[in-house]
């Protein structure tokens, strides 16, 4: 036999719990904006400076697809109008 879970479960454990549960609960649950789906692009570059660009990325720390977002933002920064 199935036991069914009663929406009331939920209430009777905030009753119990402590101020900084609760707390810690609003915080995290709020805080997390909705992610945001990723686009897939495409574009063509030559070799060697795919392989620059790669080095460059590298040693920042950043693989290839993180350092094209991270170059993307920073122009956007620059150059907003």
């Amino acid at each position: 036999m199935a036991l069914k879970k009663s929406g009331n479960d939920d209430n009777l454990f905030n009753e119990y719990a402590s101020p900084s549960e609760a707390k810690a609960k609003e915080v995290f649950a709020s805080s997390r904006p909705e992610k945001e789906k990723k686009i897939l692009t495409t574009f063509s570059i030559e070799p060697s400076f795919k392989a620059e660009l790669e080095e460059l990325f590298s040693d920042l720390g950043l693989g290839w697809a993180a350092g094209v977002r991270f170059a993307l933002k920073e122009f956007s920064k620059k150059y907003k109008a």
